[in-house]
């Protein structure tokens, strides 16, 4: 089997809550998602999809991705799209760095190789464990009261895990929390992510004024080395995001003992494949893990949903469905969520048909 064209596709994907904001006044209202089609010359067609959070989250950005794969795709035409650690060794020979350009063409090849295997993506990724997982909701960075009032109506539909957008000023983002927590159950969880958005002494102040409520700090500061500092000045659950790109500083990261929970987004890095390496080692290393990506709509979805069920329940401590956020669908037959769980597909492949009436005509192919 041979990739013999690639399609590239722009899509915008508005937001039911009409934007999303969280640290240092970063806001977006539209995302700007990329989709990709990629065609073998068996007939059988995969699909995959990568959404930057905006260009001020981290290194990449929608238009990025589309120059970078316009750059990458004629060096994949030809080759075996079911052969994935050949054809992911050669995207990184041809194109150094920029994972995320990657992303959404690693995962149509895993769609592809579903299809031909007549297996979900979910069991090739190990194999599902239990009958659904529980999903988690971000909640973007407002007043205080309106952020407690979004957790209690998202609470009734059935969500029981709260991502709270903080990194603001300090003291606000402390009234964010003790807010935040007093309108939850014991049993709920509450993750305090301030997406690198505040200095050390900032966060010294803010973990200190919450030492007594049941909250996990995530990402409190942009170097490994400034939370890693924050980490060992508090008793609270840790949580490492944006500085977890690879293998290196997750075994770093475990070695300093520097967290107790991860997050891990498919195109930060790279791909399904790689995805599957580092939530692998976490297995091993017995750290709990968030699996997610930087957004995206249902073919991401789609995918978090199958590398998230493939994972070890106790393991995972929570995933998102981003297609829920939005407003726009753009393939039938996406895990939808129940009651703030989600399950993975069933059908070969990543289980999706694209609304190609949606998509549009492609930007670009490459053949």
């Amino acid at each position: 089997m041979k990739i013999t064209r690639i399609k590239v596709y722009q899509v915008d994907l508005p937001l039911h809550e009409g934007s999303y904001k969280w640290s240092g006044g970063k806001s977006v209202d539209v995302f700007d998602s990329t989709v990709v089609s990629v065609e073998t010359d068996s007939g059988v067609t995969g699909y995959g999809e990568v959404c930057p959070l905006g260009p001020f989250y981290l290194p990449a950005y929608a238009k990025g991705a589309r120059t970078g794969i316009n750059e990458l795709g004629p060096h994949l035409i030809g080759e075996d799209p079911t052969r994935l650690g050949p054809i992911n060794w050669h995207m990184d020979k041809v194109l150094q760095g920029h994972p995320y350009v990657k992303s959404a063409l690693d995962m149509a090849c895993w769609d592809i190789l579903g299809q031909v295997s007549n297996q979900s993506v979910c069991e090739l990724l190990g194999g599902r464990f239990g009958e659904d997982f529980q999903l988690y909701r971000a909640i973007s960075q407002e007043a205080p009261e309106e952020m407690a009032r979004k957790i209690s109506g998202y609470r009734e539909e059935g969500y029981r895990r709260f991502q709270l957008k903080v990194g603001g000023d300090p003291d606000e983002d402390i009234e964010r929390i003790h807010a935040a927590r007093a309108i939850l159950e014991p049993t709920d969880k509450l993750v305090a992510d301030a997406n690198t958005g505040w200095l050390m002494h900032e966060a010294a102040r803010v973990v200190r004024a919450v030492r007594d409520v049941d909250v996990y700090i995530e990402q409190p500061c942009a170097k490994y080395e400034e939370n890693l500092a924050i980490r060992r000045r508090t008793d609270h659950p840790f949580i490492i995001d944006e500085n977890i790109d690879s293998l290196a500083p997750l075994l770093r990261g475990h070695a300093d003992g520097a967290m107790d929970v991860v997050n891990l987004k498919i195109s930060k890095l790279g791909g399904l494949t790689k995805l599957k390496q580092a939530r692998d080692l976490c297995i091993d290393l017995g750290i709990a893990m968030t699996i997610e990506d930087s957004w995206g709509g249902d073919i991401v979805t789609a995918a978090i949903a199958a590398l998230a069920h493939s994972t070890p329940s106790e393991l995972l401590f929570s995933s998102t469905d981003f297609n829920s956020y939005v407003t726009r669908s753009i393939a039938k037959d996406a895990p939808q969520r129940s009651g703030g769980r989600l399950s993975a597909g069933v059908k070969p492949g990543l289980g999706i048909c694209p609304h190609l009436e949606v998509l549009g005509d492609p930007l670009f192919v490459v053949e």
